[in-house]
């Protein structure tokens, strides 16, 4: 996942980012956070990876930019399937 499109997102829905890292968030900003995932993301000390900590932002951002046509230019832009796209405009 582009690291621009992650910061983009985060800034613009910061309420869906996953708990406990949007506190992080909000006292380190997102590079810290994304550097955090970066470095610790899966290691024995659990951290999940950006895309799950904004998997919400990147949701909702999807959501506000579909147009009826755009699902495919937006599963590639975001890395959702066709499929998970579908299912969130129901």
């Amino acid at each position: 996942m582009n690291k621009n499109i992650l910061r983009q997102v985060a800034e613009r829905h910061p309420a869906s980012i996953l708990q406990p890292y949007d506190a992080l968030m909000g006292l380190e900003g997102f590079d810290a956070i994304y550097a955090l995932c970066e470095n610790l993301g899966g290691a024995t000390i659990y951290v999940p990876s950006a895309r799950k900590i904004f998997a919400g932002c990147l949701e909702k951002e999807a959501l506000k930019e579909f147009n009826g046509y755009n699902i495919d230019t937006l599963a590639k832009k975001y890395g959702f399937s066709d499929r998970h796209l579908r299912r969130m405009l129901q």
